[in-house]
């Protein structure tokens, strides 16, 4: 059955979760979305009344929706540290929303009426980051043609959001310490020294203390970076705010197709929030968006048949992500045992095991008995 057929093919009794009202409303309105909790069970309540909008004073944060426990922690510390000057480094996986925090983070600091310019690393070839950040002067390089201001530059008296700024090649990373440091660089091809006044928020998906001690990132660049760590939770940590979001992006999607969908089958809502949406806060949004196209009538006909294809997929590829990162991990504790597994300073001890567990580990997950 191809995708739209499993859109529009009949499932159970339709339950009714939006209003009678053609979803033509305000975005605003969108976004006073809540969702009920059983008590009993501790998750979201999917009768009728957990997915109504309500006309409390339920809306969004800064464009954050969610009323979770573990996303409100997260908001806490955005209201804390956005009225000072320091640095922010918004730890999260992919999708959770980190350019929404650095945004918000903007907006409620002093510099809300200078501009907050983005650059996600990651993006950018290694070649030309450095003249993205602090720009260049004609002929610095073969295609210079011009001069350019670099992301500093620009961002001068604001904020500049490094996104993925684990991503940083190593000969880059001494030169945006400097910067963070003493406020100062040169484009590239000048010797003149620049003075800045910018705040830096980060952002990461990755490890960068891991990253640190395997020699990817610069110590003194991290600890720089880390004065005011801010996590932002998973979706499968906040599975409160899934019929929330859900109910916005469909009255934000339904707005903008001029689409009048009015309910969801019983089904649809289980499945969405049994879900373990790997893919976070944007894998939501994309799937809420496609299930919109395919709805021609006023009843939500998501792809359900996706969900649980990707529910496979991913169960299987998380263990074996896991049996090789405990692979990895065993095996750097024997290299740097010089591959001896037992006596006082054998990879057995490094690993809080004893000689025989390891020796048991080692045959379990493949690994050699001697360097290759």
């Amino acid at each position: 059955m191809s995708i739209a057929q499993s859109a529009i093919t009949p499932e159970l009794p339709a339950v009714s979760v939006l209003p009678s009202a053609p979803l033509r409303g305000s975005v605003e309105r969108s976004k006073s979305v809540v969702g009920a909790v059983d008590r009993t069970t501790g998750g979201p309540n999917v009768s009728r009344t957990s997915w109504e909008l309500q006309d409390g004073n339920e809306g969004a944060f800064e464009g954050i929706v969610g009323r979770s426990a573990s996303l409100q922690r997260a908001l806490r510390e955005v209201r804390v540290v956005a009225p000072t000057d320091s640095g922010v480094l918004i730890l999260g996986e992919t999708g959770t929303g980190k350019e929404l925090v650095a945004r918000a983070i903007h907006n409620l600091s002093s510099r809300r009426d200078r501009p907050l310019i983005k650059l996600n690393c990651a993006a950018i070839p290694s070649g030309l980051l450095e003249s993205e950040l602090f720009g260049h002067e004609r002929g610095a390089f073969t295609g210079a043609l011009m001069r350019k201001a670099g992301r500093f530059e620009v961002a001068d008296k604001g904020t500049l959001f490094l996104d993925e700024v684990g991503d940083i090649p190593l000969d880059v990373q001494p030169k945006l310490l400097r910067v963070l440091q003493e406020h100062e660089f040169e484009r590239l091809g000048s010797t003149r020294t620049q003075q800045v006044d910018v705040r830096v928020v980060a952002a990461t998906h990755r490890n960068l203390k891991q990253m640190v001690q395997d020699g990817q990132f610069r110590s003194d660049l991290y600890y720089r970076l880390h004065v005011f760590p801010l996590s932002v939770p998973p979706l499968r940590e906040r599975r409160k705010d899934i019929a929330i979001l859900v109910r916005h992006f469909v009255a934000e999607y339904a707005r903008r197709m001029n689409r009048h969908i009015e309910t969801i089958t019983p089904e649809a809502i289980e499945a969405l929030l049994n879900y373990s949406w790997p893919g976070n806060v944007r894998e939501l949004q994309n799937f809420i968006e496609r299930s919109v196209i395919l709805s021609p009538g006023s009843v939500l006909r998501p792809p359900l048949a996706e969900l649980k294809e990707a529910a496979v997929q991913t169960t299987s590829s998380e263990l074996s992500s896991l049996e090789e990162i405990e692979r990895e991990h065993v095996l750097r504790a024997i290299r740097e045992s010089n591959w001896v597994l037992g006596g006082p300073n054998g990879a057995a001890v490094r690993l809080g095991l004893k000689r025989t567990t390891l020796a048991y580990r080692i045959r379990k997950l493949h690994i050699p008995l001697r360097p290759q």
